[in-house]
């Protein structure tokens, strides 16, 4: 269970930072609740995963799947720049989170 809530709580770290984008530093109200609302329920299903996984795992797989995702839905959906270097430091991304899914022992 503590890697559903993992995997989930990555899921909503891309939605946050992708949801920064349209906040326009926090001063638009409905883009800021849902940012902030996201932020908030990420953390708090990381800590609920970090009970049972290694914090050292738990984290490095949430920050992979947050900066993958959050790239992935820029160059996907925002237009930023696909490059062949892009995909290739966002697929190490995911290789290094597979990793440390594989060696955490759980």
């Amino acid at each position: 269970m503590a890697w559903v809530l993992l995997v989930v709580a990555g899921l909503l770290e891309v939605g946050w930072s992708v949801g920064m984008k349209y906040t326009d530093g926090f001063t638009r109200p409905v883009p800021s609740l849902f940012t902030g609302a996201g932020i908030v329920a990420s953390m708090l299903l990381l800590s609920y995963a970090a009970k049972s996984l290694p914090i050292g795992t738990a984290y490095g797989v949430w920050v992979g799947i947050g900066a993958a995702g959050a790239a992935v839905v820029g160059m996907v959906v925002l237009g930023e720049p696909v490059t062949a270097a892009r995909i290739f430091f966002v697929c190490l991304l995911l290789v290094a989170v597979v990793g440390l899914k594989a060696t955490s022992g759980h």
